[in-house]
């Protein structure tokens, strides 16, 4: 029986998940975009309630069918409290980003965490910066530059708040997927990091509503303002239902793809995530994206779509390559 790993099988698995995951993720600006504009909802009292529902959410679940996975060793608690910082960071930014910039825009400048992420894997993690790579972070750098009309000086003018927070979502997206691999080496379940990160996340949002006292955009003015929806039921529910499926869903897959990927390469998979919500903005809000910012979604494809196939490719040969090893020596 042969000993060489199923590269090639652990790559299409991950593309695999990585994609469905972005599917997932993409009706999470939807909801929203829906809850902001519908209920007026802050961003950061909306990011605190999303990140402690997938909290529960996940707990109840774990508990009632794998228990064990509630456990953490105490090595892991300082790694998974910076995990929760960096994850209240990222929803937080990236809610007001949706505020600002709405679902499709917000959606795509979250997207230029891939330049971040390849960077910061290639500087910390060691993983590979080749030239394909670094082709596939110029395309969907520059799909987001097109999507969102960076190169007009007029939308700096009018939106330079909006554009400052949904790039600084993109840096804290880069960390959260460059912490989802590090979880994945120190042999973290994907499930349990996602619980404590979002538990801790809750936590720092909580604190941050409390404490801040309006200084900061979409926070709680006062504490009563945590309970904006008082007794909107409708408005709870689709906040549950943004936590309990999408959310949870999508960054449970992430979170997986990232334990069979390098984190650069599974966080350009998800930049497919903005075309999934521009298509769904479009319907719902008649958010019209124009024929320079279509081509910038068909950018960021091709990105996806070119380095699928060289990360594809790579599997085989370093498997062929192990094969021939192994047969050699005897081991095969």
């Amino acid at each position: 029986m042969s000993t060489v790993a199923p590269a090639r099988s652990n790559v299409t698995r991950g593309y695999s998940i990585a994609m469905v995951s972005a599917v997932i993720l993409s009706t999470t600006a939807i909801f929203i975009r829906y809850l902001t504009q519908t209920y007026h909802l802050p961003a950061l009292v909306l990011a605190f309630w999303r990140e402690l529902f997938v909290a529960l959410t996940l707990s109840i679940i774990l508990a009632l069918i794998r228990p064990a996975l509630l456990k953490i060793r105490r090595e892991h608690l300082f790694f998974l409290v910076a995990f929760g910082l960096v994850l209240a960071a990222f929803n937080g930014t990236w809610t007001l980003s949706v505020a600002l910039n709405g679902a499709a825009v917000s959606t795509v400048l979250a997207y230029c965490s891939t330049a971040f992420t390849a960077l910061l894997g290639w500087l910390f993690l060691k993983e590979r910066l080749n030239w394909v790579k670094l082709l596939a972070v110029a395309l969907s750098l520059g799909g987001c530059v097109l999507v969102s009309g960076a190169y007009r000086s007029a939308t700096w003018q009018a939106n330079l708040l909006g554009i400052f927070v949904g790039i600084l979502s993109g840096l804290f997206y880069g960390v959260y997927s460059l912490l989802g691999r590090s979880a994945s080496q120190r042999g973290l379940n994907p499930w349990t990091t996602l619980l404590y990160a979002f538990g801790f996340a809750a936590f720092f949002l909580l604190s941050l509503n409390l404490l801040a006292g309006g200084l900061l955009a979409g926070g709680a003015v006062r504490p009563a303002d945590l309970f904006w929806l008082r007794s909107a039921l409708a408005g709870w529910g689709i906040l549950f239902l943004l936590a309990a499926v999408p959310t949870l869903a999508g960054y449970g897959l992430y979170n997986v793809s990232l334990s069979l990927l390098p984190s650069s390469v599974a966080n350009l998979i998800v930049t497919s995530e903005p075309v999934y919500t521009v298509i769904l903005a479009y319907f719902l809000f008649g958010e019209l994206l124009n024929v320079i910012q279509l081509g910038g979604g068909l950018m960021i494809l091709s990105g996806v779509v070119l380095l699928r196939i060289f990360e594809g490719t790579a599997a085989s040969q370093t498997q062929a390559e192990l094969q021939a090893k192994n047969s050699v020596t005897g081991l095969d």
